[in-house]
């Protein structure tokens, strides 16, 4: 650690940890599994941890995420995320959860970030909504799931961290808005179709050109609906290198975050600074 200006200790690196999940229709069931991972990257020493898009529920049918959301700041999702947060002393990354929308019927895809004292720092919208068909298989978030609108950013001791869910990774003017992010959180739950043939490509172009370490939280699995995700759950550094992967089935990512190494790229290949277009 070095010391900041305002005689604060900065930490130049730190653990961070992805838990893959194959969530099940039941909260609980879900939770305590995420619980169980939780522990697990805390034992290995993660001062954060990020669980996937859809961590509390991967129902039987669109509807059910609907059936189960929850007010903003109140409901059993969310004191879970703070009190797991508290009790470990952790950043804790709620992928996404379901938050009630204007429309009855929808609701918010929502990331949520809470601190180590259990309070919630950052809430991101999925802005960017999935919409796919080849063959039999059909996806249509927008049905179900009402769009968000701003990019998301946020500042802990030892990094800036910017929040995007699954299909927003298709989209680099995202993380362009986050201005210069030393870590981007991609909570998902790809399909197995487009997750083998874009996934990792796409992670790691976004490592690539913003200089900065992603972690991909995935879904990975079969579910109980019959879809099955992609999982390879991974942390990329600024280089665009694996640093860690979980191919299918519940686990933990687990990788440190070096902000002297992100600094040494981004002086060595100054493309943030040579940008023209903004």
């Amino acid at each position: 650690m070095s010391e900041r200006k305002d005689g604060a200790a900065e930490v130049r690196r730190v653990r961070v940890a992805a838990a893959q999940m194959n969530s099940t229709p039941r909260v609980a069931d879900n939770l305590a599994t995420a619980g169980a991972l939780v522990a697990e990257a805390v034992a290995q020493g993660a001062a954060l941890v990020a669980l996937p898009e859809y961590f509390p529920i991967m129902g039987l049918s669109d509807g059910d995420k609907v059936r189960v959301r929850e007010r903003d700041g109140a409901g059993p999702i969310q004191d879970w995320l703070a009190e797991t947060a508290a009790r470990h002393g952790i950043w804790l990354i709620g992928g996404s959860i379901p938050l009630a929308a204007d429309h009855p019927e929808k609701v918010m895809n929502s990331c949520v970030a809470y601190g180590p004292d259990g309070q919630r720092v950052a809430r991101y919208d999925k802005i960017h909504l999935f919409g796919f068909e080849q063959g039999t298989e059909r996806y249509n978030e927008s049905a179900t799931i009402a769009a968000g609108c701003e990019p998301v950013a946020f500042d802990t001791p030892f990094a800036r961290i910017g929040l995007s869910i699954c299909y927003d990774l298709r989209f680099p003017e995202l993380y362009r808005g986050l201005g210069e992010p030393d870590l981007i959180v991609v909570p998902a739950a790809f399909t197995e179709t487009t997750g083998r043939a874009h996934w990792e490509i796409l992670l790691r172009a976004r490592a690539i050109e913003n200089q900065c370490y992603v972690l991909a939280i995935g879904q990975g699995g079969r579910h109980e609906n019959g879809r099955e995700t992609h999982g390879n759950s991974m942390l990329v550094d600024p280089w665009g290198t694996i640093v860690d992967r979980k191919l299918k089935g519940p686990g933990i990512v687990i990788g440190e975050l070096d902000r002297d190494f992100i600094a040494e790229t981004r002086a060595s290949l100054p493309a943030l600074r040579h940008r023209t277009l903004k």
